[in-house]
């Protein structure tokens, strides 16, 4: 996922908006853990669940605006964040159905994996209660551009 995510930062500019989808554990966090290391954060990118919005300053001078969606009960909420979506690339995890009207493009990008693993991890190779060292299952990614902006852009493979 994080591989993933490289790719996709070397597409992206001020205005862009991500809206990832998937269930928990899917790799979300770690997906925009990759788009900020393509596009050289500052700091680390962790999970903002409790903080609902994180704000990460690139070399590029572009901030990398990070959003859990996921206690927020719906709309209105999530505009009173006040997020900056023109000069800004901003990754919603939880956001669909959330950002109608919020932009003119976008990408989804939705994010599947087999259930019934442990942590993500096939159970099948967890050993004597640890998932230390067990092959991650592989996930599902679909990316699907709207609007005009990615009319021209090949989206990296999945």
């Amino acid at each position: 996922m994080e591989s993933l995510g490289r790719r996709v930062s070397g597409l992206l500019r001020a205005g862009d908006l991500l809206v990832l989808s998937g269930p928990l554990g899917a790799g979300k966090t770690t997906f925009t853990r990759g788009l900020g290391e393509g596009l050289e954060v500052r700091g680390q990118v962790a999970s903002p669940t409790f903080v609902l919005a994180r704000t990460h300053p690139t070399a590029s001078g572009v901030p990398l605006v990070h959003v859990d969606a996921y206690r927020l009960s719906g709309e209105a909420e999530l505009d009173d964040l006040d997020l900056d979506y023109e000069g800004s690339i901003v990754v919603v995890e939880w956001g669909a159905g959330l950002l109608d009207g919020v932009a003119e493009s976008w990408l989804d990008v939705v994010i599947e994996r087999p259930t019934g693993g442990v942590d993500g991890r096939d159970a099948d190779f967890v050993q004597d209660g640890t998932v230390d060292d067990v092959p991650e299952e592989p996930r599902r990614v679909v990316i699907t551009a709207h609007g005009a902006r990615w009319a021209d852009v090949a989206l990296p493979a999945t």
